[in-house]
């Protein structure tokens, strides 16, 4: 095997196998039982898909025109910012596309795309200062008819209005 890495079912993993080398094979043996075959390699690895556990699978299943479908029913704003990571370096922004889509399953979809809108206006749309944008709660910061600071915490707006709540006084906003 010189250092090549052969996959096995993911169940599997972790224990100890028996390996029957041939000049063309590589079966591998879970006590007498064969659980795996591979034709043999030079170098590298050898993994068949068929041995991921079904989460895994379903992460190489999304593929830069999944994540665009996806996009459809969450919002222009979140298309736009997938089209945008995906425009260039595909490969090395797809992980990127489908954090941005998986916040859909913690956050609704109004949510998310007001969200993108946000991160597209300050000319960051990426899937960290998204992420940063929903936990903070700022999605809708800067939309006219949208009241926010009712809902920020008053030491958010300074001493005026954390030591006097009542008043509404915005003065000293750090």
């Amino acid at each position: 095997m010189a250092g090549v890495l052969y996959s096995v079912p993911w169940r599997l993993i972790g224990r100890q196998h028996d390996v029957r080398l041939t000049e063309h094979r590589v079966e591998i043996f879970d006590a007498t039982v064969q659980v795996k075959s591979h034709t043999r390699a030079a170098r590298g690895r050898v993994t068949d898909m068929a041995d991921y556990p079904p989460d895994k699978i379903a992460f190489f299943q999304r593929t830069p025109v999944w994540c665009r479908r996806q996009t459809g029913v969450l919002g222009a704003n979140v298309a736009e910012v997938v089209n945008e990571l995906l425009a260039v370096n595909v490969l090395h922004r797809l992980r990127s596309a489908q954090g941005i889509i998986r916040l859909a399953d913690k956050h609704d979809a109004e949510r998310l795309d007001a969200a993108c809108r946000r991160a597209l206006q300050v000319g960051d749309p990426t899937y960290r200062t998204i992420k940063g944008i929903l936990a903070a709660g700022t999605e809708h910061d800067g939309q006219p008819g949208i009241d926010t600071a009712s809902s920020t915490p008053a030491h958010l707006h300074g001493p005026a209005r954390l030591f006097n709540p009542d008043t509404g006084n915005d003065e000293g906003v750090a």
